[in-house]
């Protein structure tokens, strides 16, 4: 009786995802990517999905060597309800049920002076300058927040099949937000910052009303701290990853570097296989939070 309690505190027990299916929304690099090599190194096959063909493809041909899993790119538009319904409708065709849905597709918006002592110019930069646009804050919230709400809640059926097929799992969507949702400062992009607030509220809520309709899935979301990604570094290598330089955080982060690669997997690893998370913000950050201040 004892050797089989101990035999459930093995790490491939604990945090087992093999033969699970994901899907990752802009998978094609970044946090999406780290979290696609996650599952896809421990077994899972992973579609990854985006707008761009050739960096889906890339990613698919450089990571899926030597792995027990594997890494599909599918191409969608996750701004779009019809792209989404259509999503939906090619996974359904070849899975009888998704696992795992990570919500990580997001954008970040132009950056705006608010350090203006003069009202004028406070003005001209949060109300006047090409970054205090209308479209712009529409469009951050319709990628950052309206689609999690969307792609969620069109693949409940499918998430829910995986509950009833595995005995002890219960499906499970991690939504991708920000400690920039968390802290009271603005980081020069206000748009932004309240755009993964609400993400941060829409997963709460979803958790709530998924819950309260007695569908056993969880939903959580992730709240990452500085990452390399294409949004904080501007760009990515041939091999779809991103670099940022260790010396510009030591005074910024706790930790005295940005995130690595193995911070974001086992965060989603943890998240994915914890029956006992729901509605939660697991904050992956390097004590960001602790120094900035939260609201």
């Amino acid at each position: 009786m004892a050797e089989k309690s101990n035999e459930n505190f093995q790490i491939q027990k604990l945090f087992n995802v093999k033969d699970k299916v994901a899907l990752i929304t802009g998978g094609g690099s970044g946090i999406g990517l780290m979290a696609a090599q996650a599952l896809a190194v421990n077994g899972s096959k992973v579609y990854i999905t985006g707008r761009t063909k050739e960096k889906l493809d890339r990613v698919a041909e450089i990571y899926n060597k030597n792995i027990p899993g594997q890494i599909i790119p599918i191409v969608a538009d996750i701004t779009d309800k019809a792209s989404i319904d259509e999503l939906v409708k090619n996974i359904s065709s070849k899975e009888s049920s998704l696992d795992i849905l990570i919500n990580n597709a997001g954008i970040s918006t132009g950056s705006q002076d608010t350090e203006q002592e003069d009202p004028h110019k406070l003005r001209r930069s949060l109300f006047e300058d090409d970054a205090a646009d209308i479209q712009a804050w529409d469009d951050t919230f319709r990628t950052n927040v309206t689609q999690l709400f969307f792609t969620t809640t069109a693949f409940l059926p499918l998430i829910q099949k995986s509950t009833e097929k595995h005995r002890g799992w219960s499906g499970t969507v991690i939504n991708i937000s920000s400690i920039s949702g968390i802290v009271k400062v603005s980081q020069h992009h206000f748009a932004y910052n309240a755009s993964k607030a609400a993400a941060i509220h829409l997963t709460k809520m979803l958790a709530h009303e998924i819950t309260s309709s007695s569908l056993r899935i969880r939903v959580n979301n992730i709240a990452p701290g500085v990452f390399p990604s294409e949004m904080t570094a501007k760009q990515s290598d041939e091999a779809q990853k991103s670099s940022l330089p260790k010396e510009q955080y030591e005074g910024k982060v706790p930790a005295a570097r940005p995130g690595k690669e193995e911070d974001m997997a086992s965060a989603i690893l943890f998240a994915t296989t914890n029956q006992y998370l729901n509605g939660q913000t697991v904050v992956v950050d390097g004590g960001y939070v602790l120094a900035a201040g939260s609201l």
